[in-house]
């Protein structure tokens, strides 16, 4: 876990600041996050030219819930072309992140449709519940990704850790991103 933080620290710091178009209401929302500069970089362009931003907490978790699906989904694209070349040091490793990059894509998806869906009214044990369920399906997604960075510390070649980490911490730190935006989501009583 503190390797993963170490990196999501760099990779942050070299990812530079906030996306200047990007509407108050995401820059505020995102000082909740781990790491705001890439929560508003990523949800900034959100929906593309001429989409309307997100514009409630619920929009803007269901927002960065869509962009960690696209990110882990392109990981895990990414992840599969290193398996499939053979000879990628540490193939056994690798293929387990595979394994895992696939989980937190399923995950991702699920919470951001249930997100999505009809949880009832805000407050209700129905909207809590819901609730509840897109947390723990954000943070298996989040251990998927911890595990495969885990995994690729054993028997992985420089170059193929190396190349992998990137993709992996880039995800991971807009999952951690959205989950503590789904978090504001959730009501104060």
């Amino acid at each position: 876990m503190a390797l993963l933080l170490a990196a999501f620290a760099a990779a942050a710091t070299a990812n530079g600041g906030a996306a200047p178009a990007a509407s108050d209401f995401i820059r505020k929302s995102c000082r909740a996050t781990q790491y705001p500069a890439v929560c508003v970089q990523s949800l900034a362009s959100y929906g593309g030219a001429g989409a309307p931003p997100p514009r409630s907490p619920r929009e803007l978790a269901r927002a960065a819930l869509s962009v960690s699906v696209d990110k882990a989904r392109s990981a895990s694209t990414y992840v599969g072309h290193i398996c499939g070349r053979g000879g990628a040091g540490g193939a056994g490793p690798v293929r387990d992140c595979l394994e895992n990059m696939a989980d937190s894509v399923g995950h991702l998806r699920d919470a951001a449709q249930e997100l999505g869906g009809n949880m009832g009214r805000a407050g209700s044990p129905g909207f809590k519940w819901h609730l509840s369920n897109v947390q723990t399906w954000c943070s298996a997604a989040l251990t998927d990704e911890n595990t495969c960075l885990d995994g690729l510390s054993r028997g992985v070649d420089a170059a193929t850790r190396s190349a992998i980490r990137g993709k992996i911490v880039e995800v991971a730190q807009v999952t951690s991103n959205a989950l503590a935006l789904v978090n504001r989501v959730a009501p104060a009583n």
